[in-house]
């Protein structure tokens, strides 16, 4: 699937699921660890490629693994339509400085990336309140790779009520 196939799909698909998706990291062991995020689709800020981008508390493993290994997958998924997409990772917060991103940079990123995850806050002065308090890290994901079932793929209920056992 091409770039910007996928990433139409992420979106769609994000938007009805709340723009929930199962981000995978690699621990030190290259176990992989899994968690459920909010994510959308932002424009870099150092040079506008589409990422697919979340904001992650700091000190958390998600955090810690991706600075020993900056590459994720990610998956959205609504019904039992799925979509994934694989990259190179850049982390950007108050652990993690970007030469382009001083303060006032930052602060716009972690709104921009709240919101195409879905978010609504009534008083976005008191949201970067928090994010400063909980030293919040934006995690932009740049594809390698987008990859889906095909759109329309159901799975029909047996006469027992549980699924086919077919495969996506």
């Amino acid at each position: 699937m091409d770039t910007t196939a996928g990433l139409a799909r992420i979106d769609e698909l994000g938007a009805r699921d709340r723009y929930l998706g199962v981000l995978v990291t690699q621990n030190e062991d290259l176990v992989p660890q899994v968690s459920v995020v909010n994510a959308g689709i932002v424009d870099h800020p150092s040079d506008g490629t589409r990422v697919v981008a979340l904001v992650a508390r700091g000190g958390t493993a998600k955090l810690r693994n991706l600075r020993a290994h900056p590459s994720a997958t990610l998956v959205f998924r609504a019904g039992w339509e799925w979509v994934a997409v694989r990259g190179s990772v850049e982390l950007s917060g108050p652990d993690d400085p970007q030469p382009w991103a001083d303060a006032e940079t930052q602060r716009q990123l972690l709104r921009d990336v709240y919101h195409a995850a879905g978010g609504h806050h009534s008083d976005l002065d008191v949201y970067d309140q928090e994010m400063v308090a909980e030293r919040r890290t934006a995690v932009l994901v740049r594809p390698d790779r987008i990859w889906s079932n095909p759109q329309g793929t159901e799975h029909k209920s047996t006469e027992g009520g549980g699924s086919d056992g077919g495969a996506a």
